[in-house]
């Protein structure tokens, strides 16, 4: 019996770096587009804007064509409205700031373009699903963009449980997680990486 049992998708957790490089936690802080009208969660992709913020959560983020991904949010400060610096799981939707002043609403992002994500898979929203090794390993993910809990913070974002050759996709499957799995053969986790030219640090255009 799998141990411990994947109930629900919960984003995108960072593991290692390719090449078995150590992920040492280290996130930039990226401001947050003042007023963003989305929620970000803990463990969403997020993405770089036009205005050199970032943005991201929920259906915001395309599951396709995702060019200029900036990383992974890990956590956010704003201010509140009694002028305090708040730090949190998540952002609210809709805050506001400046994004270099002292207001500022600030993400904590992994951004390294090598990283290695731990998720979940599933069949189309947050119904966790199975898939062997030979449906995913070495093949583009298309990202599921559910929106996450304002209860825990948390994303809900993860992939679909099949992979394929569309270069558009957001991930390449690395590996599969046996630790979860429920039975021989079958996997409800897998090991993401970026596919070629998603990461805005290795883009060949700019924005």
């Amino acid at each position: 019996m799998a141990y411990p049992t994947v109930d629900k998708p919960y984003g995108f957790k960072p593991v290692n770096l390719l090449g078995g490089q150590v992920f040492a936690g280290s996130t930039r802080q990226i401001p947050i587009e003042s007023g963003w009208g989305t929620a970000i969660f803990f463990g969403d992709v997020v993405l770089m804007s036009a205005s050199g913020c970032v943005v991201g959560g929920g259906t915001t983020v395309n599951t396709t064509t995702t060019v200029q991904v900036a990383g992974v949010f890990m956590g956010c400060s704003y201010i509140n409205s009694s002028n305090q610096r708040i730090y949190a799981q998540y952002y609210p939707a809709s805050t506001t700031g400046t994004p270099d002043g002292v207001n500022s609403i600030q993400a904590y992002v992994a951004d390294d373009p090598d990283l290695v994500m731990k998720c979940a898979i599933v069949s189309a929203t947050t119904t966790v699903a199975q898939a062997t090794r030979a449906n995913l390993v070495g093949g583009n993910a298309q990202l599921i963009n559910n929106v996450g809990s304002t209860i825990t913070g948390d994303s809900q974002q993860a992939i679909l449980n099949a992979a394929g050759t569309t270069s558009t996709y957001t991930f390449k499957v690395v590996d599969v997680v046996p630790d979860t799995s429920p039975a021989a053969g079958s996997f409800v986790e897998v090991l993401v990486t970026w596919t070629q030219g998603v990461h805005i640090y290795r883009a060949a255009a700019g924005i």
